[in-house]
Order: C-alpha cells, then sequence, then structure tokens
C-alpha cells in the first residue's frame, strides 16, 4: 500500500475501492463554510451539482466533494454520501432538514469490470465512514489504485494497446501561513510527463518498453480513436480565505497544473474538471503566489497518481 502524509486543509479524505472490479469513489468532507469553485474543461464531463459552484449561484458553502468511477452511472454514489452526511447532520442549513451540497464529476472505467460493476451509494457511504476514520486516527492517504483511481489509465493516444495503468495521487505544501493541497484521478488521453518533459507514463512500445512519443515529432493519434473514455479530475484545498470567484479563479489556474503534467490535454477525448475548495481564514497570501503552489501541487498530484499505480488486468503501472 502505497502512503503519504498532507496536509488537507481540514478535509477529512476517504476512499471506498472495489478491488476485485477495479473501480470505487473518493470524498472530501469539507468542514463548515467551506466555499467552492470549479472549472470544467472537458468536452463530455460526467458531473453533479457543480452548477451551484458558479460565483453568481446564491449557495455560497460546500459540503462535501466527490470523484467516482462508473461513469454516469457512478453519480448514484453522491446519494449514499449525502445520507451518511445527513445522518450526522452535516449539510446546508434549511428549515426543515441539513441539505448536504456534493459536487460530484466521475471517471469512465466501465472497461475494467464491462460495466457490471457500477460503484453505488453504498460507495459514497462507506467513503465517508472512511474519511472520518482517517481524519480520527491520523491514517495516511492511500494512492496509487484506490478509491476513484482504481479503474483509470494513461497514454491512450496511441492506442489502448500501449496504455499504461494510473490512479489517484495527493501533493501538499505550505504557503506562508496556508496549507494548499493537490489531488487527482489520473484518467488521461496523454502521457503523464515529468518537469523537465520526458515522459514519466505513456504510450510505450511494449516489445522495446521505449516511449512511444521519443519516436514521434508530436503525438499523433492512432488511427484508431481512444475508445476508451477519459477524464483527469482534480481537487485542490486551500486555508487561505477566498469567496467564490477566488475559488473559481483558482479552479481555473489548477487547469495550468494539468497542462504541464500531462501531454496532450484537454483533447476532444478528456473531460477535465477541477474542483477548488477554501476551507480557512487565512488572507496574508497573496493570490498568485497560492495559485503557483496549486499549479505545482497539481502536477505533482498527477504524477504521484501514476507513481503509485500498480499493474492491473495486465495493463502495465510504474509500481509493478
Amino acid at each position: 500500500m502505497s502512503t503519504t502524509q498532507t496536509f488537507t486543509a481540514n478535509i477529512k479524505i476517504g476512499h471506498a475501492t472495489d478491488h476485485e472490479h477495479h473501480t470505487g469513489c473518493t470524498v472530501f468532507v469539507c468542514p463548515e463554510d467551506t466555499v467552492g469553485g470549479v472549472d470544467i474543461r472537458g468536452m463530455a464531463p460526467g458531473s453533479r451539482e457543480t452548477a451551484l459552484l458558479d460565483p453568481v449561484k446564491s449557495v455560497a458553502d460546500v459540503t462535501a466533494v466527490l470523484l467516482t468511477g462508473g461513469s454516469a452511472f457512478g453519480l448514484a454514489t453522491a446519494d449514499g454520501v449525502m445520507r451518511n452526511l445527513s445522518k450526522r447532520d452535516i449539510g446546508h442549513y434549511t428549515p426543515i432538514i441539513k441539505v448536504p451540497i456534493v459536487p460530484t464529476a466521475v471517471v469512465f472505467d466501465l472497461f475494467m469490470h464491462m460495466g457490471q460493476h457500477m460503484p453505488g451509494p453504498e460507495y459514497g457511504s462507506q467513503a465517508v465512514n472512511n474519511a472520518f476514520e482517517n481524519a480520527a486516527n491520523g491514517k495516511e492517504i492511500e494512492q496509487g489504485c484506490y478509491g476513484a483511481g482504481a479503474g483509470v489509465t494513461v497514454g491512450k493516444w496511441k492506442g489502448i494497446a500501449n496504455m499504461m495503468k494510473s490512479g489517484f495521487g495527493i501533493a501538499s505544501m505550505k504557503v506562508g501561513e496556508a496549507e494548499l493541497f493537490a489531488a487527482a484521478v489520473v484518467n488521461a488521453v496523454g502521457d503523464v510527463v515529468n518537469p523537465d518533459g520526458s515522459v514519466l507514463a505513456g504510450a510505450r512500445n511494449r516489445e522495446t518498453q521505449e516511449w512511444l512519443a521519443e519516436s514521434e515529432s508530436i503525438r499523433v493519434f492512432s488511427e484508431f480513436r481512444p475508445s476508451i473514455e477519459n477524464t483527469t479530475l482534480v481537487v485542490i484545498g486551500t486555508t487561505a480565505k477566498l469567496d467564490k470567484a477566488g475559488a473559481t479563479r483558482l479552479a481555473q489556474r489548477g487547469h495550468d497544473g494539468m497542462s504541464i503534467a500531462i501531454r496532450p490535454v484537454h483533447t476532444m477525448h478528456d473531460g477535465d474538471t477541477v474542483f477548488a475548495l477554501s476551507t480557512g481564514d487565512v488572507t496574508s497570501v497573496p493570490f498568485d503566489s497560492l495559485a503557483n503552489a496549486a499549479v505545482h501541487c497539481v502536477g505533482e498530484a498527477i504524477r504521484n497518481g501514476v507513481r503509485h499505480a500498480q499493474t492491473t488486468l495486465g495493463i502495465p503501472a510504474l509500481n509493478g
């Protein structure tokens, strides 16, 4: 099991994983009065409740963010998150009952189980339980093939025969007095690259083990359309104080980190989405310093997602 200690900006993080069928979900349970933003650049995203994060909408607080496998079927996991949080009396206040606000985004991992084992509400509820247990016991956050990262892959620009396994990754740092982290579920058409542009994981020749990008001046798509739908999902959390417009801008800057770490990115076959969450009241950090840190952490979270992945169903991975 690959783990890391990290700053979490007071956000509780938990996975629920179906290791047999290589799917699952990952929840980020927010403290009270968390402000959220989102930037969706994918051509065909699967999502729920993201419209509420628009700065012009009236609801400001976010209860949790959920990333899940199962494609559009996986949106049902959010029901379990909501029910669990409601039982804990956590959510947006209404005169009748607190309603958990749980923006959700999905990745397509149906090929891992041929669409027969999509995660449902029980996975969302279990992820919440695990998030609270992790926070209570100081447990480290699992990276690699866990949660929503259980069934994801990269390097499909040259066809699925040349792809590699990836997963969930996280990275964090302090920015002045503020904490900041980024977490990523990496399911990309493109290769994941090092800071110098060299390939870390992606399309490679299965016989020679050479990166295919090294033999081509530009990554040109295979004559066969990448048939496995793709989406890289990112959550950025910080204790720096932001309003909804600021959180949205931070989510926008998060895509810069995605562009640095994935090539190509934001293609016609990707559904890339970045959430940003502000959980605290640290006002001493200039926004551009915060955003630059977010760019760095997003890139490292994406790289960690492939560094910690393990070979699955014959799909090779860096971690064996």
